[in-house]
């Protein structure tokens, strides 16, 4: 980058600091200047999705753009730092619901170039890739040349299938850009132990076959073997029936649901269509008539937020598990 300052600086703070060099050299001359106190931890080099970063600090003024960020955020206690959000896909958990309340809302789903440099930002922390798209000027390199730090979930740049270490990753990367670690480092104990009670409980049941129901009518937005919604699917007994798509979600077609034969459907519930809406949908298309799920009216339900890479994965196991397989996990 060609900017003689720090590429995390916000625009602001530098015409603050440009009016105070003449008062810090008179300070250093007079012998009264004290070295800068280092913050534990940093500086701190991380590469997320092919970009390179050194923070000297932690971020002071963070924007989280999608859900599922946020909460990751609000998981580590940083709700102090967080000087914006956007983009709700489902309710906030109970247990964040004070805290995101007490947080601006920029925009009910992505702000604008402009509306996001309002919040003042030196962060800005996107859930998919689709919060850093370059036709609406928000791109990584744009905000970077206003001086704003960024990173992407590591879902929204994979090559590959995402597992529940690239869950842990992303919640000890960011804690270590907050100055957070050890309580990140506590987050990921606690989900490795729930994920091992989850899988005592299913020791020995036979997986069931899923098919996950997102969005669609001449063709069906469903789950595919690269996001962790995949690996959710598995740890919680079953076996997605659409693992073979290449991405993280992606249409299928109809006839493909029909030949899949899905013993269970996984409906995400978000937006303005309701769980009861898609379920009639499925019911009274007659070419699904013949489908085990339709036939026997085999539903699971998971809010999308619980199937993305977030906080919330390692209980969404449990939740689809107890639903997959009620008699084993009570």
């Amino acid at each position: 980058m060609s900017w003689p300052i720090p590429a995390r600086t916000p625009v602001r703070v530098l015409v603050a600091t440009a009016l105070l060099v003449p008062l810090a050299a008179c300070s250093s001359a007079a012998g009264d200047a004290k070295p800068e106190a280092k913050t534990p931890g940093f500086p701190y080099t991380v590469t997320n999705c092919g970009v390179k970063t050194t923070f000297t600090a932690p971020p002071e003024r963070a924007v989280t753009m999608n859900q599922h960020v946020t909460e990751v955020l609000l998981e580590l206690g940083l709700k102090d730092r967080i000087a914006g959000t956007a983009y709700l896909d489902d309710a906030v958990l109970p247990e964040y619901a004070k805290d995101y309340k007490s947080r601006p809302v920029l925009a009910e789903e992505y702000p604008s170039y402009e509306k996001l440099l309002s919040a003042n930002p030196d962060f800005v922390y996107g859930g998919y890739a689709s919060a850093f798209a370059g036709n609406e000027g928000r791109s990584r390199d744009a905000l970077a040349k206003s001086g704003i730090d960024t990173r992407l979930n590591i879902e929204g740049c994979t090559n590959s299938a995402v597992t529940m270490k690239d869950l842990y990753r992303e919640v000890r990367e960011v804690g270590s850009t907050f100055g957070v670690r050890k309580r990140a480092d506590a987050w990921v104990s606690g989900a490795e132990r729930e994920l091992a009670d989850t899988a005592r409980r299913l020791k020995g049941v036979q997986p069931l076959s899923v098919f996950v129901y997102d969005s669609g009518d001449k063709t069906a937005f469903t789950a595919g073997g690269r996001g962790i919604g995949n690996e959710i699917i598995t740890r919680a007994g079953g076996r997605n029936v659409f693992a073979d798509l290449d991405k993280s979600f992606g249409d299928a077609s109809w006839e493909n649901v029909v030949e899949r034969a899905p013993e269970v459907i996984v409906i995400y519930d978000y937006g303005a269509q309701t769980v009861e809406q898609k379920k009639r949908r499925l019911l009274d298309d007659p070419a699904l008539a013949d489908v085990p799920a339709i036939r026997n009216k085999r539903f699971a339900v998971l809010p999308l937020s619980d199937a993305v890479l977030g906080v919330r994965a390692p209980a969404a196991v449990a939740k689809l598990a107890a639903q997959l397989h009620p008699d084993a996990v009570k």
